[in-house]
């Protein structure tokens, strides 16, 4: 894939993982939030949740998880923690980090609450 097609391939995904993430009763509030540590590329919320979410697209549900690395953990953390700091509750808000993975024809697939081990 070139570089343009790889940017409106991840435009779409986000686009469908935005549209997934509100059929369950979330609210996208922003998309592409860059922070110091990097960009979360959706952030949603429901009810007193905020949800982060990574999106990975590739051929394969099992190839676009294998493109999330340790160091994008952390970075996504990093922004996230940057993130929480400026709501209301600040660190103390209910948040969880979600990796969804799109595969070569639009299904989404979600990791859940990702954590750092």
């Amino acid at each position: 894939m070139t570089g343009i097609t790889s940017y409106h391939a991840g435009l779409a995904a986000e686009d469908i993982v935005g549209r997934h993430y509100a059929g369950l009763g979330w609210s996208v509030r922003e998309t592409r939030w860059r922070g110091t540590g990097g960009e979360i590329d959706i952030v949603c919320e429901r009810d007193d949740t905020v949800l982060f979410v990574e999106v990975k697209k590739s051929r394969s549900h099992d190839m676009a998880a294998q493109r999330v690395s340790r160091r994008q953990l952390m970075r996504i953390h990093t922004s996230a923690e940057e993130y929480l700091a400026r709501q209301t509750f600040g660190l103390n808000t209910d948040a969880r980090i979600d990796v969804a993975l799109v595969d070569s024809i639009g299904h989404v697939a979600v990791l859940e609450n990702v954590t750092l081990h």
